[in-house]
Parts: C-alpha cells; structure tokens; sequence
C-alpha cells in the first residue's frame, strides 16, 4: 500500500529492519507449527548389553543370565538370537533389586548418599575440556547409579548442546540458571529450570544467552555499592539449597565463556573443584593464570565473611598423548609441583571421543561400532579410570571405603581377555 502523501515517510532502522525480518520468519514458521518454544532432541538412549550391564554392576554376565531366566528383577530386551539387552532404567531396577537381596554389598549396587552425607557439588573449570569433562563425568555417574544434576553456566550452552538441547537455535525466555538467580522478580524456582536427560538419574539446567544479563547487572551492582561484593555467588548457593534432597551430586560446567560473577558463584557454591590441564608447557602455563583468578575469586569470597572449605581441589590432564615424550614430561611435571592433588588417570587424546563429540554425543550413548571397536575401548578406559578416581574420592568425603578404582581395574583386565565373549552374551 503507497504512502499517503500527507504521512511522511519513515525509513526504518538497520536494528528495525533486521528485527522485522526475523518476526516475520518466526510468524509465518508459528503458522505452520514450525517453530517450537525450544530445539530439543529427543532421541532415547540406546539399551546396553548383558555384557556391558555386568561391567557397570560389577557381576558375571552368567549370574545376570541366570536373573533373567528365573524371572528376577527386570525383565530384558530380547534381540537377535536371544541377546539380553536392558534400558538405563532397567539397570537401575536392577541395582535396587541387588542391594535389597545383597544388603552387604548394597553400596556397591545404590550408591545413593545416605543419611548425614552431603550433597557434592563440584565445580569443572580451568579452560579447554570443560565440556567434554562435565559430559563425560555427569554420564559416568548417572550410569553408576547416581542421582545427578549438571548445571551449564556456558552463556553459549556447549554443555547443553552435548545433552541434545540447542539453546541458540530457537528463542525462549527464563529458561536457565539465569531465572533461578536473577535480581528481579521474574526469579523463578530452581525446580523450575532443571530438565531431564535420556540417561534415568541425571537432569540439567541448560546455558543460554541469558545468563550474559546476569554478569551485566551484577557488575553494575558491583560498581554502584562501592566495589562491594554483590550477593551474585549466594544467590547460586541459595538456589541449589532448593534442590539439595533431590540428589547425590552436582556438576557446575564453568565454561571459559563464563563471566567472573558465574564462575564465583560456582566457586563458592561447590564443596569440590576438578581443574582442567593440558599435557603442554603454554597450556600449563594458562593452568597457573587460572589458579590466579581462582585465588583471586575464593579471596572476594573471603572477604566478604565468608569462608571456603573445599573437599578437595584436584586436577585432571586432559587430552593427552601417552606417546609424546615432550607431552610426558609435563605430565611429570605436574605431578611433581601438585603430587596427590593431581588424578593419576588422564584422559587420553582420541578420535573415538572427538568423532562422538561431533555427533553431539558421548561414547557411553554409542555402540563400539559407530566409532571403531579399538579407539572405543581405548577412550573408554581412560575415561572410566578418571570417574572412578573421582567417585573414589565421592565416597572418601562420604566416609566410605574406596572401591571404583579397583573395579574399572578389574573391569579393564576382564574386558580385555573377555571381549570376543562380551559380544556373545545374552
């Protein structure tokens, strides 16, 4: 329709024109149900093997076969000439119904924290890896038995991205930690932005741009009280307070991207930090700028009257090539400035976890076959020798016995000798 002479015309803006265009793709993609409050895929988690479910339990594949057949505990898939499969879930029925005909083993089976034991709220942080260590960990201990949150503070959602919940595809509004830490009154409950996950036992709270509006007020604030602390970091504390009967452990995903304001809260929320190092002499060196900030943080918290008593502060080489000699020197390096407080396990460069990276998804929801059976298992060892080191220490501030370690040992060996017959169990 022309402009009436008597209507002077109005050019719009660059910002205008630019927001128009989207509104009118995103009306005419509402029209046709194309355009969801959210991405989020969905798909189910594959089912694991008989082989596989007696690794992560602990078991005999024959002692699980035989469950089966006398119509114990829950009943398996049945596929391709009589293999016994069985969901996440199942393998969850299944620990319930161990620890309750086993209750001397029963903590093998339930890990679940018992009465008096804290919620563990552990803060991965220190640059690269962060991701893929928070995945990797969060899944581990969910396949364990654990009940566990992960908490992406990545304004990008990296970690939200590897759960399948792509945050930057569609807009949406108070949809992250963002809402249940906000300033104002759209503050909404923790319970209200925590998601779940295809793996039983495991749900998150996804990063989005949002939590960008977060650090923004929160340095005004900052500046406008006289470079008083502002109760950003409390706030954190508070919010999982809300959810604190609801699980064993917390995972906080502090992305290089995270604003300082985040990054504190999860300092100070968290009753343990695992630092990412890489096996190099400049990535060691970015290492040491990090435990300066990280100092520089726990002191803003300390000055505020506040004290922080960590269960432990420990360190994990990602990324590392066993077979580079400059690569194992700075291992040895490591281990000799911070001894015990570095994991004896190390993630190992691979293919394997880069190639499930890809497919936004983590080798614990993909078969051997999908990225090679050898470079599986390799990055599996690596992998599960690092969550049981973790899990150890877990049980240690629990006050029980260490046991992971020694059963991904005897898993390792086990798998090793036994794989061709793993592929044979039903």
């Amino acid at each position: 329709m022309p402009h009436s002479e008597n209507q002077p015309f109005q050019m719009d803006t660059t910002s205008e024109r630019i927001q128009r265009h989207g509104k009118e793709l995103w009306d005419r993609l509402s029209e046709r149900g194309a355009a969801p409050e959210k991405i989020l895929d969905d798909r189910p988690l594959r089912p694991f093997s008989l082989g596989e479910v007696a690794e992560i339990l602990g078991v005999s594949g024959s002692y699980l076969r035989q469950l089966s057949i006398d119509g114990l505990g829950p009943t398996p898939e049945l596929g391709t000439a009589g293999r016994r499969s069985y969901t996440l879930r199942q393998i969850n029925e299944l620990r319930a119904y161990l620890a309750s005909t086993r209750p001397k083993e029963a903590l093998k089976f339930c890990p679940r924290r018992r009465e008096g034991e804290k919620l563990q709220i552990i803060s991965v942080a220190g640059g690269p890896s962060t991701t893929t260590t928070s995945l990797y960990l969060t899944q581990g201990l969910a396949l364990q038995g654990f009940r566990v949150l992960a908490v992406d503070l990545d304004p990008k959602g990296s970690l939200s991205e590897m759960y399948g919940y792509f945050t930057d595809i569609s807009p949406f509004h108070n949809d992250s930690m963002h809402a249940a830490i906000r300033y104002d009154d759209d503050r909404v409950s923790m319970h209200n932005v925590i998601r779940p996950t295809q793996f039983d036992g495991l749900h998150f709270v996804p990063g989005s741009f949002e939590l960008e509006a977060f650090e923004q007020e929160s340095t005004t604030r900052f500046h406008n009280e006289d470079l008083r602390y502002a109760d950003a970091s409390i706030r954190m504390v508070d919010a999982l307070k809300q959810v604190e009967e609801d699980y064993d452990v917390v995972v906080i995903h502090c992305a290089p991207e995270c604003g300082c304001f985040l990054t504190v809260g999860a300092f100070e929320a968290a009753t343990g930090v695992l630092v990412m190092a890489r096996p190099q002499l400049a990535d060691i060196a970015k290492t040491a700028i990090f435990l300066n900030f990280f100092s520089h943080f726990v002191s803003l918290i300390e000055k505020a009257g506040r004290s922080v008593n960590y269960d432990f502060v420990k360190f994990l080489v990602t990324r590392h090539n066993p077979r580079d000699v400059s690569e194992q020197e700075a291992v040895t390096l490591l281990r000799d400035s911070l001894g015990d407080d570095l994991l004896t396990a190390t993630v190992w460069e691979s293919d394997a976890i880069r190639e499930a990276g890809l497919k936004n998804r983590s080798l614990y929801e993909l078969s051997a076959g999908a990225v090679g059976r050898s470079a599986y298992e390799q990055a599996m060892e690596t992998l599960n020798s690092t969550n049981a080191e973790v899990m150890d220490i877990i049980s240690e501030v629990w006050g029980r016995p260490p046991m992971y370690v020694s059963q991904a040992s005897r898993s390792t060996t086990a798998g090793k000798a036994n794989s061709q017959s793993r592929g044979l169990s039903k």
